[in-house]
């Protein structure tokens, strides 16, 4: 059996409302600092750029937000920290985004309202201070409200190949040398990412522990993933070492869902359990009381029978005796003799242990208080169901079944291991979609196909420059075993005896918001991709500015899609019809 270290509880973490903040005087004096939000897909993170003194976002919540059926547009909604656990919830939250991109322009509102808000930041405090956004690497910029400045894009570092591994998409990103600017046109996006392997898991666990389905939550299925879970080498080579049972016991985690140890009866006193063994007992003999009058009803119905088609023998009416013979399927009228005698017995002693049964109930009744030991011995002995005989005056059946000793055995039922679900090969399965999206169904390449594809749109020369710095950042990337997979997919797709280099960052969930942090502080006296107030009200809040860490215009050629054989032959009709002057109205 497995360490009584392998068993883990869930924690069911609640989300804490945050409180309203104070602005701290840094980021105002001596001049307006810039506000940062990393708008991620699964949390987003807020703060301000404050040089050493904010070296944190002060708001951290999930971007998901919460509103009544029948509330009113833009009232009754609860986003973010607010929402507390989000499982009672889980049918009414919903989403700014579609994928990774913010869509629902309405919820993002909703988003920046909480931020502002919870910051301390009025509309008029608001006007003084620059406001900077990430998004994902995408051809499109997108921004939901104006701001007296807001840049948005993506921040790269150094030349090389950046992944990043997110909620629900994964991008690899090449950075060429030179002005050190992202390739746009050959970044690739990977279309899942912690969410799919999160529903993945909760398949796989729904399926394995089908008793436990509304136990099995997305939100425990994500602690599993961030606590529990890990990116395997060599997938097929740890499955194999799964099969063994010796790996299996020294590796398995046990989740204990919640459970009650409390049992029926355990609060209950002396004398209620005294009085629940008496109903039990009277119940019993209702039953059996029932049980015998039923039959005697049958029995007795069934010899009056009998006694008819006898009295028709005696009457000398052989024609009907015969004919009542063959109905009841006998020979002869010695037969039908034997039959009666057997009934009229089994009628007797009905009668008799009806009348007994009585009889002890009664004095039962009576004797109550004088026979109290023997009472409770005999309840006793009801309730550990160990011997039936001694229950034979007032509850014998006819069958012979009943009338043997019956024995049971008690099974020992560990209730607490009933409720655990035990994590094996699910702790890689989970996670291997990032490499191996058939897992899921998913017609995409993984994460090691697509660097190898993306490094082959280059030349040798850059392919062996991107490869000596391969970054890795986002959530996903925090797996156990993650930089040690990319390394060994590396090492198989490069050339023998080349060299490359797999950097992680030091904070991966908080990383983007750290370098639009830098970027902020770096360019907040420049006029270098910031969008002014006046911008927006002249030029609309589609216009966008590139700069050396936005998203880029790269244009799309979309072929024409050429019409299809009966559509063209019903435009060639009408265009006949048209020439032939044939009009409809």
């Amino acid at each position: 059996m497995a360490a009584a270290s392998n068993v883990y509880a869930f924690r069911d973490a609640r989300a804490v409302p945050d409180p309203v903040l104070e602005p701290p005087p840094a980021v105002r004096v001596p001049h307006p600092v810039p506000l940062v939000l990393d708008n991620g897909s699964f949390q987003a993170r807020v703060g301000w750029a404050c040089p050493g003194a904010e070296p944190e976002p002060r708001l951290l919540f999930r971007s998901v937000c919460a509103r009544s059926r029948g509330a009113a547009r833009g009232g009754g909604a609860q986003v973010g920290n607010d929402l507390g656990s989000l499982e009672p919830l889980r049918w009414l939250l919903r989403s700014p985004f579609d994928r990774n991109v913010p869509v629902n322009l309405e919820l993002q509102e909703l988003l920046l309202d909480y931020s502002f808000q919870r910051l301390g930041v009025s509309s008029q405090v608001r006007e003084l201070h620059q406001t900077l956004g990430t998004l994902k690497h995408l051809p499109l910029g997108l921004r939901s409200r104006p701001f007296p400045s807001a840049p948005l894009g993506f921040l790269p570092v150094s030349p090389g190949l950046i992944d990043t591994l997110g909620y629900q998409c994964n991008h690899i990103l090449p950075v060429l040398k030179g002005n050190v600017e992202l390739d746009a046109k050959n970044c690739k996006r990977i279309n899942l990412g912690g969410s799919q392997a999160a529903a993945y898991l909760q398949r796989l666990l729904q399926l394995k522990y089908p008793g436990h389905l509304a136990a099995i939550t997305l939100s425990r299925m994500e602690e599993i993933l961030h606590e529990h879970s890990y990116i395997a080498e060599d997938y097929v080579e740890e499955l194999q070492k799964w099969r063994s049972p010796e790996y299996y016991e020294n590796n398995v985690h046990k989740m204990q869902l919640p459970f009650s140890s409390k049992l029926l009866g355990s609060t209950l006193t002396s004398e209620e359990k005294q009085e629940r063994r008496q109903q039990q007992l009277r119940r019993l003999q209702e039953l059996n009381a029932r049980r015998r009058e039923e039959k005697l009803q049958l029995d007795q119905e069934r010899l009056d029978r009998l006694l008819f088609v006898q009295e028709l023998l005696e009457d000398g009416q052989m024609d009907q005796f015969h004919k009542a013979l063959v109905e009841l399927n006998m020979d002869s009228p010695e037969e039908l003799q034997s039959y009666i005698q057997k009934l009229s017995l089994s009628v007797e002693q009905t009668k008799q242990k009806i009348l007994q049964a009585e009889v002890n109930i009664e004095v039962d009744v009576v004797d109550t208080k004088s026979e109290t030991p023997d009472l409770e011995q005999l309840e006793q002995s009801l309730e550990d169901v160990e011997n039936m005989n001694d229950f034979e005056p007032l509850f014998s059946e006819e069958t012979p079944e009943v009338e043997k000793p019956v024995t049971t055995v008690q099974p020992m039922f560990n209730l607490a291991e009933y409720h655990q679900l035990f994590l094996g090969t699910e702790r890689i399965r989970a996670p291997e979609i990032i490499f191996q999206p058939s897992l899921i169904g998913e017609e995409q390449a993984g994460i090691a196909e697509t660097i190898q594809y993306v490094l082959d749109r280059y030349p040798k020369e850059i392919q062996e420059a991107l490869v000596q710095n391969v970054f890795l950042t986002g959530g996903n990337v925090m797996y156990p075993g993650m930089k040690s997979r990319i390394e060994k997919e590396l090492l198989e797709m490069r050339p023998f005896q080349s060299s490359f280099q797999v950097q992680v960052a030091s904070n991966p969930v908080l990383d983007a918001w750290y370098g639009a942090r830098d970027w902020a502080l770096e360019h907040m006296n420049r006029e270098e991709g910031w969008i002014t107030r006046k911008d927006y009200e002249e030029k609309g809040g589609e216009y966008l500015k590139e700069h050396s860490a936005s998203n880029i215009y790269v244009p799309i050629r979309v072929p024409k899609q050429t019409p299809r054989t009966s559509e063209a032959q019903a435009s060639s009709k009408v265009a006949g019809v048209r020439n032939g002057e044939e009009y409809l109205s």
